[in-house]
């Protein structure tokens, strides 16, 4: 995950209003950065205190060479509020400002702050000035609770720094009939995201150029002691260790001026007649190392994926929004365990073979089935002649998504290019989907209803991200930094969407 996800280098800057006791706000900063020790968080304190815009030289200075890729902004009294917004102007990368709130009513007097009023000034100075500053629900507290918010902060931040730097480098054009996939660039431009579009035949000819390769024995290795039993395929190894190659070179050396890059690639109908086989076991293993390879060139699906797998530090998966859920399956499997669900709140998530392995199923005793090569029985179908044996229509990974909480959402452009933003938490059931791909249950509250009147009414594609933890919070506040007016998520039954019918 490492290398394609950024760390974050906190730093904290205390700001103090000359008319206010300086030593105030610094004692309150040292009592932050303690309390950040204690709770595991790793944050530099910049000694530099800002009163005035010299200061807010100074203190940047010192931040950029501390390394550090993100601040804290820390109101330990009012505040100064033109030199602390403009730490933001003069700081490349995000910046939270937070407030310190009044330590004892025993000393109110040359013991008291005043951030709490501070906070107010701040916000507007940074709207006159046009600044984005990430400022938490409730941005005033004790040391203890500043703690808590940089924690909750590490995730956004390490998202905006990811997308500040990232590249999504396609392979396509889309498969036919595939607009619900329709990515106008400009929403990329728009948040700061490079794109670089290559046609199949780039993909192939590179491809071909790696045959023979000497690192394609130490990747097949790898894919075997991955696999394990799941190996059921293992003549496909080799060239599917040689595409693993062709993709990590090609982003290696596309780069650019960009540090971090995602893929999103063609993968049919002519990629596993052409190749030699499906491209999803791949898919999945850079996924697992946070490069997500999104299919049938959803290049905002792949978006999506890059901001789950900042935002959890783990690996993501793309999945369509597929199927419902049998009745009579509900009322064996689901409705006797779960009773908190509707028919309605669940679905199957699948796609073909590209959740990674480390995502899938271990559960030998609750009937799911387990992660294994397979092939892709539609494109079979499609592509092999009736009867035959798969061949190149192999190197799909299939099994039952491994059961616990989940996030499902997605970053979208519509086709008048405006972004909007869907988040729903929810989780995979522990029941066996008697079905292939990677797929799994998923149960949702009130999904039927977030199905029709967010899904289908904004017209969103079948396409999901998948956060294999509850990040609704975390994203929510990045849809917000990232200035999406926009952002669905699944309203509680009592509360009707704007399109709901109120006499259903």
């Amino acid at each position: 995950m490492l290398e394609n996800i950024p760390n974050v280098h906190l730093g904290i800057i205390a700001v103090s209003r000359d008319c206010f006791i300086r030593s105030l706000s610094e004692r309150r900063r040292a009592a932050v950065v303690n309390a950040c020790k204690k709770a595991g968080i790793e944050i530099s304190e910049i000694k530099v205190t800002v009163e005035n815009e010299k200061d807010t030289l100074k203190a940047v200075e010192e931040a950029k060479s501390l390394g550090c890729n993100a601040l804290v902004v820390f109101l330990g009294n009012f505040g100064p509020e033109t030199p602390e917004t403009l730490i933001k102007k003069f700081f490349d990368g995000p910046c939270m400002f937070v407030a310190a709130a009044e330590e004892t009513g025993n000393d109110l007097v040359d013991g008291r702050g005043d951030a709490f009023c501070g906070m107010l000034n701040c916000s507007y100075n940074l709207g006159l000035r046009k600044l984005k500053g990430f400022i938490p629900e409730y941005p005033v507290g004790t040391a203890d609770d500043i703690a808590k918010m940089i924690g909750d902060y590490i995730p956004v931040a390490r998202t905006l720094i990811g997308l500040s730097q990232l590249k999504i480098i396609t392979f396509g054009p889309r498969p036919q009939d595939f607009f619900a996939c329709n990515a106008p660039i400009k929403g990329l431009y728009d948040l700061g995201v490079e794109v670089e579009e290559n046609s199949e035949l780039d993909l192939l000819v590179s491809y071909k150029q790696h045959a023979g390769d000497s690192r394609i024995a130490d990747i097949v290795k790898d894919m075997e002691n991955e696999l394990g039993a799941g190996n059921t395929y293992p003549d496909m190894l080799e060239r599917m260790a040689q595409f693993e190659l062709t993709l990590t070179d090609w982003a290696e050396n596309h780069k650019g001026s960009r540090k971090y890059v995602v893929f999103a690639d063609k993968c049919w109908p002519a990629f596993p007649e052409e190749f030699g086989f499906e491209p999803c076991y791949v898919n999945s293993r850079l996924a697992t190392r946070g490069i997500p390879v999104a299919c049938e060139v959803d290049i905002f699906g792949a978006l999506s994926e890059y901001i789950g797998a900042c935002v959890t530090y783990d690996a993501v998966t793309l999945l369509d929004i597929n199927n419902s859920v049998p009745a009579d399956m509900f009322e064996q499997d689901i409705k006797p365990k779960y009773p908190q669900y509707k028919l309605t709140d669940t679905f199957m998530g699948f796609h073909c073979g590209n959740t990674p392995f480390c995502k899938l199923s271990t559960c030998t005793d609750c009937n799911m089935k387990l992660g294994k090569i397979n092939y892709q029985i539609i494109q079979h179908r499609l592509l092999e002649p009736e009867g035959s044996s798969p061949d190149f229509t192999r190197g799909t990974l299939e099994g039952d998504l491994t059961p616990g909480p989940v996030t499902f959402f997605r970053l979208q452009t519509t086709p008048d290019t405006k972004l909007q933003a869907y988040i729903a938490e929810g989780e995979v059931l522990p029941v066996g989907t008697r079905s292939f791909g990677s797929i799994g249950i998923f149960a949702i509250k009130e999904m039927g209803r977030f199905y029709r009147h967010v899904l289908i009414e904004k017209r969103y594609p079948h396409h999901g991200a998948v956060a294999f933890k509850h990040v609704g919070k975390a994203l929510f506040d990045i849809f917000r930094m990232l200035g999406i007016e926009t952002i669905n998520y699944n309203q509680p039954a009592d509360v009707l969407y704007p399109t709901e019918n109120p006499f259903k």
